[in-house]
């Protein structure tokens, strides 16, 4: 047989739309309810981005409001704050993600290598742990810890230092607190990458004698790149979407230097001030602004992926 003859018959001719529906129904049929709430609770709320550009009154509705074009986008770009609270949502975002994000690999490769299981479902279950712990609690505990009478850092230190006044700690102690608590679960991710690999490449490597170090740079690394970049992609999505829980609940007069972020001013503004139309202008600004870096950072992942090369 010739070899056009071969790559014809290897070749499988693609069925129409209507056959392929036709043939697997019922995978098509489990796709409606996703798709369903999808467009229910993601795409028809977006008919209210609109708000962003009207001057909205609850009583005229959304049609019924003025049409002020870009005049919520001007007034927050001439506030006296706006660039202070883009300079520390960028600042928290990026130091946070700096911070967090290997670390979760770190410990994903070191706990690989531990060798008595019992101790390695230990480590595991004490690192996932904090996940669980509502941020209100941690937040709660971090007060604690951080009172100036009687916390548990001043104690240790010997001072009586009241934390989360000082605006230079604030940052610190949002990051730490944050790699603390999610860390163990993106343990979850990586680790079930390493256990996909075949052990036979490890019992070659230890042959060769490939020391633990060398395992890890030219087996496990290799194997966690796709899955790293993942990772570091839909981590860029949410880069301006700092935890607002957290910094309202660690929030104080003295600390707003460097805590003042735009998802707290979006919800003063729009809960406690009822500002819908300026709130909503605030957030879609934040929102294009995480597009953008999604779109870049995706960019950036392909060409590093097709990059680099650990052999």
């Amino acid at each position: 047989m010739s070899k056009g003859k071969a790559n014809a018959a290897v070749m499988k001719v693609e069925k129409p739309l209507k056959k392929r529906i036709k043939d697997n129904w019922q995978l098509y049929a489990m796709l409606v309810i996703p798709i369903v709430i999808t467009v229910i609770y993601k795409y028809i709320p977006m008919y209210g981005i609109q708000m962003a550009f009207r001057d909205f009154k609850a009583s005229r509705g959304m049609l019924g409001s003025e049409w002020v074009g870009f005049k919520w986008f001007a007034r927050f770009f001439n506030s006296p704050n706006c660039f202070r609270m883009i300079k520390n949502t960028v600042l928290l975002s990026f130091y946070s993600l700096l911070w967090s994000f290997p670390i979760p690999i770190i410990l994903a490769l070191m706990i690989n290598q531990l060798r008595f299981q019992k101790f390695k479902r230990t480590v595991q279950t004490v690192l996932y742990a904090p996940h669980f712990i509502s941020i209100m609690v941690v937040c709660g505990m971090l007060r604690i810890f951080l009172s100036p009478s009687g916390g548990l850092i001043n104690l240790i230190l010997g001072s009586n230092i009241d934390f989360l006044s000082e605006s230079t700690a604030f940052r610190t102690i949002y990051i730490a607190s944050g790699i603390w608590q999610d860390a163990g679960w993106g343990i979850i991710v990586y680790m079930a990458t390493l256990a996909s690999i075949d052990t036979s490449h490890y019992e070659a490597a230890k042959i060769d004698g490939a020391s633990m170090f060398q395992r890890i740079l030219y087996i496990d690394l290799p194997e966690l790149i796709p899955t790293i970049v993942l990772m570091l992609i839909m981590s860029a999505g949410n880069l301006m979407n700092v935890g607002f829980e957290k910094v309202w609940l660690l929030q104080t007069d003295l600390n707003r230097a460097t805590s003042d972020v735009i998802a707290v001013y979006v919800y003063q503004q729009g809960i406690e001030n009822a500002k819908y139309s300026y709130s909503t202008a605030v957030g879609l600004f934040n929102t294009v602004v995480n597009i953008i870096l999604l779109i870049v950072v995706n960019q950036i992942s392909k060409r590093i992926s097709e990059d680099v090369s650990f052999v």
